[in-house]
């Protein structure tokens, strides 16, 4: 998967309408919004891991981060999906070499699931590490308040559309 690596001024005028700067930053927001769901259908068909693929390593790394490794049937509930999807989603995180397993100690039917490195984020998606390159470049107090801001619409859009 090509994934740019040109470096972006941050100190340029956004390429976005609006004239003032939450309207422009609710534009970015939007456009942000749009280019994920292009790459999610672009996903599906031809290259990286897709949207089921890194929300379920995402919830495997962060399991194993709070010290309880999860479950294939803990993924399943979480992503809301069936047993059998979630088991094809295993398997291709596992030939990634992007997770491991081990048997349960307290029921050999189960398996635990863990992430192979503890940079999971970064190798599970080939965009993370561009992605964190471009987060680089901003100062840390920039860093941290966009990253709070970021977390606040990805709340927003989580919670919209819920019953």
């Amino acid at each position: 998967m090509a994934t740019s690596t040109t470096q972006v001024s941050l100190d340029v005028e956004p390429d976005v309408p609006g004239d003032d700067p939450t309207t422009q930053l609710t534009w970015a927001v939007e456009e942000l919004r749009l280019a994920e769901s292009r790459l999610s259908r672009r996903r599906q068909t031809s290259c990286g891991p897709g949207h089921s693929e890194r929300e379920a390593m995402r919830f495997i790394a962060d399991r194993a981060d709070a010290g309880k490794p999860a479950t294939p049937t803990e993924v399943a509930t979480h992503l809301g999906l069936t047993t059998p999807s979630v088991s094809a989603i295993i398997r291709r995180l596992q030939d990634g070499g992007l997770i491991s397993t081990r048997q349960h100690a307290d029921d050999r039917r189960s398996k635990l699931l863990e992430p192979s490195s503890r940079n999971a984020p970064d190798t599970a998606d080939a965009l993370a590490p561009a992605i964190r390159a471009a987060a680089a470049e901003l100062d840390p107090a920039e860093a941290k308040r966009l990253a709070a801001f970021l977390a606040h619409v990805r709340d927003l859009v989580d919670a919209d559309c819920r019953d």
